[in-house]
C-alpha cells in the first residue's frame, strides 16, 4: 500500500520530461500495473500514482497553483507523482494566441511551483494513448468543462474521460491570464508611465517619437504638480506655525499690562480655562 500523499517538498526545481532524473522516474514505473479510481480513493495501490496536468500557465498566478495543488491532493491517501504538461510557442500560438511569457520562461516558472513533480516540455493539444503510454500517465486532471478551443473536436479531454481516467478540478473564479492582461491593457497609459519614469526608452515599450513625448510630458507635469503641493503643504504648516507663535505673544504681552480683576484680566484667563478643558477633551477622545 502506497503512503499518504505528500507535497512536492525538494529545495530544487521540479525536473524537465528530457532529464535524466525525470527518464530515471519513468523507468522505475511499472505501467503493467493498472491503478483505479476505486484503488486510488481506498489507498490500496502498489506505486506512486502518476496524475497529469496540462496547460498554457502564461503568467503564472493562483489560478493555476490551486489547479496543480488539486491534482497534486486529487487522492489524499496515496502518493501522487505530478506530471504537468506545458505546450511550446509554436503549438500555443497557432492555437490560442501570442503569450507574455515565452516557452522557456513558462516551463521555469512551473518548476518552481511546490506541488510539481515534473515538467513535461512540448506538451500535445490534443492527448492520445502513445503519450499517456510514454508517460505512463495514470490519470489526468483538469476542470470538467468540455475544453474545444483550439480543436476540432467537442472535448480534447473525451478521450481520458471515456477511459476513467479522468479527474476534475475547480477553476479559481475572478482570475486568469486574460484578466491579467485586460487589467494592464485597461491601464495602459499608467503602465507606460511608471516604466519610462524607471528608465525604460520608448523603443523598449515600442512607441512612437510622438507619443513617447507626450508621456515624458504628461511625467513632468506630475512631477511639477507632486512638487507644487509638497510647497503648498509647507507654506500652509508654517503659516498655522506663525499663527500659534502669535497668539502666545499677544497673550503673553498683554498680561505684562492687565490689572487684576479688570476685564481684560478676565478674559484673558477665560481663554486659558477654555483652552484647558478643550486640551482635556481631546485626550479624553483619545
Amino acid at each position: 500500500m502506497s503512503q499518504p500523499s505528500k507535497l512536492h517538498s525538494s529545495l530544487s526545481p521540479a525536473t524537465l520530461s528530457c532529464e535524466e532524473q525525470a527518464m530515471a522516474e519513468r523507468d522505475s514505473v511499472d505501467y503493467s500495473i493498472r491503478i483505479t479510481k476505486e484503488m486510488a480513493m481506498e489507498g490500496s495501490v502498489p506505486r506512486k500514482i502518476r496524475v497529469y496536468a496540462d496547460g498554457i500557465y502564461d503568467l503564472f498566478h493562483q489560478g493555476h497553483a490551486r489547479q496543480l495543488l488539486q491534482a497534486k491532493t486529487v487522492f489524499p491517501k496515496c502518493e501522487v507523482y505530478l506530471l504537468v504538461g506545458c505546450c511550446n510557442d509554436e503549438l500555443t500560438h497557432a492555437h490560442k494566441g501570442k503569450t507574455v511569457m515565452n516557452g522557456a520562461e513558462r516551463y521555469e516558472a512551473l518548476r518552481h511551483c511546490r506541488y510539481v513533480d515534473e515538467v513535461v516540455v512540448d506538451a500535445p493539444w490534443t492527448l492520445d494513448m502513445e503519450f499517456l503510454e510514454k508517460h505512463k500517465i495514470d490519470f489526468v486532471a483538469h476542470d470538467e468543462a468540455p475544453y474545444t478551443l483550439g480543436s476540432s473536436e467537442a472535448d480534447v479531454y473525451a478521450f481520458v474521460k471515456e477511459r476513467g481516467m479522468f479527474m476534475p478540478t475547480e477553476r479559481t473564479e475572478g482570475v486568469s491570464t486574460s484578466d491579467i492582461v485586460a487589467r494592464i491593457v485597461r491601464d495602459y497609459d499608467t503602465y507606460v508611465r511608471r516604466n519610462l519614469a524607471r528608465g525604460y526608452s520608448r523603443q523598449d515599450l515600442n512607441l512612437s517619437y510622438l507619443s513617447g513625448q507626450k508621456y515624458a510630458l504628461q511625467n513632468k507635469v506630475e512631477e511639477v504638480k507632486n512638487e507644487v503641493q509638497h510647497k503648498v503643504e509647507e507654506v500652509h504648516d508654517r503659516v498655522i506655525r506663525w499663527e500659534e507663535q502669535s497668539m502666545e505673544m499677544i497673550i503673553s504681552f498683554l498680561h505684562m499690562f492687565s490689572t487684576p480683576g479688570t476685564s481684560l484680566d478676565r478674559m484673558l484667563h477665560g481663554n486659558k480655562e477654555n483652552e484647558s478643558v478643550e486640551d482635556q477633551g481631546e485626550e479624553g477622545e483619545k
